[in-house]
């Protein structure tokens, strides 16, 4: 946990969602002074190599039951390893830094839409479509599965315009008393 950072020692705990590995959520930095970090999630990531404009930072993904106190003992915990694409042009970061890896809260909302939540409800929609129409339940539920082709095709088209709007930013552990 960070309740001992420098950043959050000044805030209630009930106003921080507390995430495995040093993520948190904390909508009340708007309030002690750092606007800019208002509606942020944060991870701790390693910069794995710099590309011309673009850092690729290595963090570690766990699961949501990472921080519990039975997890060697469960089959369920899991962890991965995975490089994050960060534009960057200032040049003040080095390999191998340790670096917060930023992203707005809104951008994960976003991504839970494009990727669960319209296709479920395309799914649904089609199946009442389809049993409104007398059409047998397997026929029904067959069409609404096959839409989710075509969704993700079109969602892989588009990605290049989704990687500009899905952007994440990097800082160094020690900016804001962290």
């Amino acid at each position: 946990m960070l309740s001992n950072s420098d950043t959050l020692k000044n805030i209630p705990s009930r106003f921080v969602t507390y995430f495995p590995n040093n993520m948190y959520f904390c909508p009340v930095f708007a309030m002690s002074g750092l606007q800019n970090m208002c509606y942020t999630i944060r991870h701790t990531g390693i910069i794995e190599r710099i590309e011309e404009h673009t850092v690729f930072v290595k963090i570690v993904q766990q699961s949501a039951c990472a921080g519990c106190h039975a997890q060697s003992m469960c089959a369920t915990t899991e962890s991965k390893e995975k490089v994050i694409t960060v534009p960057d042009s200032s040049g003040s970061f080095h390999t191998s830094e340790q670096v917060w890896v930023c992203g707005q809260r809104s951008m994960g909302l976003q991504a839970v839409l494009l990727a669960f939540v319209f296709p479920v409800i395309a799914v649904v929609l089609t199946v009442i479509f389809g049993v409104h129409r007398q059409w047998s339940e397997g026929v029904s539920a067959l069409t609404g599965l096959s839409l989710l082709l075509p969704y993700y095709g079109i969602l892989y088209l588009f990605r290049h315009a989704l990687k500009k709007r899905f952007v994440f930013t990097i800082q160094k552990i020690n900016e804001y008393g962290s």
